[in-house]
């Protein structure tokens, strides 16, 4: 039964991820920009409209589109690769529904900064 439903939810998580962008990858190209286009689209429908937060308001939809791609455009100059897969890990293939390009740079953003802190006394 583990075995069935490990392999569910690897399935699910490729299909999530199969027309996201990693944004260390992005390659500049119309067809990789599209695909952002659409992958930012259907995963702020998805987070205000078919689910319960439900704030289905066009003008929302477009604020929070707009803030996905400016935070996809700043995520492709990442230079810490090990940590932008770890917030990708994290926030698209966990069971955290919260893969959207706002909350990958956030996460990448604060772990470079925590990465250079040591606890002190």
């Amino acid at each position: 039964m583990r075995i069935l439903i490990f392999i569910y939810l690897a399935i699910i998580s490729l299909y999530s991820l199969a027309d996201f962008v990693h944004p260390m990858d992005f390659n500049g190209s119309e067809s990789q920009k599209n695909e952002v286009i659409d992958y930012i689209n259907k995963q702020v429908r998805q987070d205000y409209c078919e689910s319960d937060l439900d704030m289905c308001q066009e003008s929302m939809l477009r604020m929070m589109e707009q803030e996905n791609l400016n935070a996809f455009k700043k995520a492709t100059s990442a230079t810490d690769r090990r940590i932008m897969d770890r917030a990708i890990t994290d926030y698209c293939e966990s069971g955290v529904d919260m893969c959207n390009y706002s909350t990958i740079f956030m996460m990448y953003e604060e772990n470079v900064k925590a990465s250079n802190k040591k606890l002190q006394w």
